[in-house]
């Protein structure tokens, strides 16, 4: 039981991590919340795909197919930059006790989808930019799982959101932080998407905007929660997160100058 609580704003929770339990086998919160998330974005890509060109069928294969190629890459990235957490190979695979991490995750499911669309030949930036919606929508939600786990918060803080866990000094939600970032990108999204002019543009802005909220959340984490590549000094997401940023920013100005150019001829 970890007791939550916002003293500025004077409320506070107990939370138990498990919801409840099957037998002997507890189920947590962080689980359901982090399923919850992907079926509402699924749901949602869904309900808007085929407006869009790309079929329900494919959507539905692909996310199928993505959950576990995600799952899969979030557990390797965890465990390339934190060998040194596991004392047997058996250990790598033990998801249950925690370690995944989201770049891996998007990699993995990315992968995935591009594979697929190859496969089925079908539009991948179309379908991409179908998608981006839905990614926003599962992380703007799954980051709940962090805050009834009580884990990935930032430092000390006497600002007005400073959350106190188990009568600790107020620290900074960076759960919180990142999911209000990704539900103001979700509304850009879904402001503009109809004014794209060519495919790829919504799904490079996504990881622009997705990539620059974690570039400074992540200098906000408690060390503890931080994967190194440089001890003390640079975490890989950060690192990650600027290779992002670069890549993305320079196709949509690619993305731009070639539909203008297409434009003109």
């Amino acid at each position: 039981m970890n007791i939550i609580s916002f003293p500025k704003l004077s409320v506070t929770l107990n939370i138990n991590p498990v919801a409840f339990s099957i037998g002997s086998k507890p189920v947590y919160w962080y689980a359901l919340i982090i399923l919850s998330g992907f079926l509402l974005g699924m749901l949602f890509v869904c309900k808007t795909c085929e407006k869009r060109g790309v079929k329900k069928d494919y959507i539905w294969d692909i996310a199928l197919i993505g959950l576990v190629a995600g799952i899969i890459g979030a557990r390797i990235y965890y465990v390339l930059f934190a060998l040194d957490e596991f004392d047997s190979l058996a250990d790598m695979f033990k998801i249950w006790n925690g370690g995944l991490a989201i770049y891996g995750g998007i990699t993995g499911a990315a992968i995935s989808t591009l594979i697929y669309c190859r496969v089925k030949k079908i539009n991948t930036p179309q379908v991409f930019d179908v998608c981006a919606p839905g990614l926003l929508i599962g992380q703007a939600i799954g980051r709940f799982g962090n805050f009834v786990n009580a884990e990935v918060y930032g430092g000390k803080t006497n600002s007005l959101f400073g959350m106190s866990i188990n009568g600790a000094e107020p620290v900074h939600p960076l759960f919180l932080y990142e999911s209000v970032w990704n539900i103001i990108g979700l509304a850009i999204i879904l402001l503009f998407r109809g004014k794209k002019k060519a495919d790829g543009q919504v799904f490079c802005f996504y990881i622009f905007w997705y990539a620059l909220g974690r570039l400074f959340l992540e200098g906000m984490r408690n060390p503890d929660y931080i994967l190194y590549i440089i001890p003390n000094a640079l975490g890989i997401s950060q690192l990650f997160s600027g290779l992002l940023i670069a890549a993305a920013g320079a196709s949509l100005i690619y993305l731009h100058l070639k539909s203008r150019c297409s434009s003109e001829k």
